[in-house]
């Protein structure tokens, strides 16, 4: 690759492992891109010549295990023009340093991407009607899970002339250990915070519910209107999906944020590891039962049930993390099955015998 090609893929968040990996999967012709924007299935992909249409290669459609395997946002992919048009063809997605990923909407039972290739996920959430424990620990589990480094941004701070350090201790009694910041897209406050993570090359994701302002954010942090914003509803805080499509935003300053519609439920996927980090608290509390295999009901020796009788741990906070887990659980055993049932060979009418 020559050097003006590599300059500007760098500003991209491109480095040596990326062009590393590229060289071990690519073939004569084909060049890196990166995917800005997601139409479904058909994207936008930046290159060292510009932007362009992509689309999937015809092979890799046919073998796509479920949606994970298709490109998603921040995704860096092997692509080479297409033989007819101006378009580009993505052959192969570089393996991902991380994913925020989620159970796709609906009754299909597979994973979604989300984003990818996220340095920091900054987690959104509204002072106002939205603000609500339990969903900041089920983002935080996923986000933990991701591989990204998650900031929870405590949006629309202007609403609060005082009080604000009692949601920030809520806030930390749910997520001990992540940043924590209180900022407001409508005036600017606070936002001095979040500029410093956008450093050039360095990709941040904003995540979170309908109506916590992501878009507002997304727009005081470049500078200028790119986002489409609306009200939200008074009553519950909720807004219309203002962002419809994932986006990659590239900054003047040299940082990539990518803009995520919001979300009316996120499901969990993979959790193992984010519930044990979200909810290192109980887990050390787990390792001090008599029982190895406790399941912190009426067991004697229960450490955890300890812990609520004398008022160390808040009931809901178990109670979420007992509902969390018991759902990733679930959503492991239907992945066996699934698995299972694409191996399982199908069964066919016997072959007719020739007389």
């Amino acid at each position: 690759m020559e050097r003006r090609e590599r300059e500007t893929l760098k500003t991209l968040g491109w480095d040596e492992a990326w062009e590393t990996a590229f060289e071990a999967m690519a073939e004569e012709g084909a060049y890196p891109a990166r995917v800005v924007l997601d139409y479904q299935h058909i994207y936008r992909v930046r290159t060292a010549e510009g932007e362009k249409l992509a689309r999937i290669e015809g092979r890799m459609r046919h073998e796509a295990a479920s949606r994970e395997s298709f490109p998603a946002v921040g995704d860096w992919v092997v692509a080479r023009d297409a033989p007819v048009g101006e378009e580009a063809v993505i052959e192969a997605i570089l393996p991902r340093r991380s994913r925020f990923l989620r159970k796709a909407a609906g009754r299909a039972h597979e994973p979604q991407v989300v984003a990818a290739n996220v340095d920091t996920l900054f987690l959104v959430v509204g002072l106002d009607h939205d603000f609500n424990p339990r969903r900041i620990e089920r983002y935080l589990v996923t986000a933990l899970e991701s591989g990204a480094r998650p900031v929870l941004v405590l949006n629309k701070a202007d609403l609060w002339e005082e009080g604000l350090e009692e949601w920030v201790e809520m806030a930390k009694e749910v997520a001990p250990g992540i940043p924590i910041h209180t900022v407001s897209a409508r005036t600017g406050q606070g936002l001095d915070a979040l500029q410093a993570y956008l450093t050039p090359g360095h990709t941040v994701a904003f995540v979170g519910s309908s109506g916590v302002g992501k878009s507002s954010l997304v727009n005081r942090l470049a500078g200028q209107d790119i986002q489409k914003v609306s009200e939200v509803r008074a009553w519950d805080s909720r807004g219309r999906h203002t962002t419809r499509h994932r986006q990659l935003i590239v900054l003047s300053g040299g940082a990539l944020l990518v803009d995520t519609p919001g979300m009316r439920t996120l499901q969990l996927w993979e959790a193992a590891a984010g519930l044990e980090e979200a909810f290192s608290d109980i887990v050390e509390l787990a390792s001090r039962c008599r029982f190895s295999d406790c399941t912190h009901g009426v067991e004697p020796g229960c450490a955890v049930q300890a812990a609520l009788e004398a008022g160390e741990l808040d009931p809901e906070r178990f109670e979420n993390y007992q509902r969390l887990r018991l759902e990733a659980e679930a959503k492991e055993k239907g992945l066996r099955a699934r698995d299972l049932e694409t191996r399982r060979p199908r069964r066919g009418k016997p072959p007719r015998r020739s007389r």
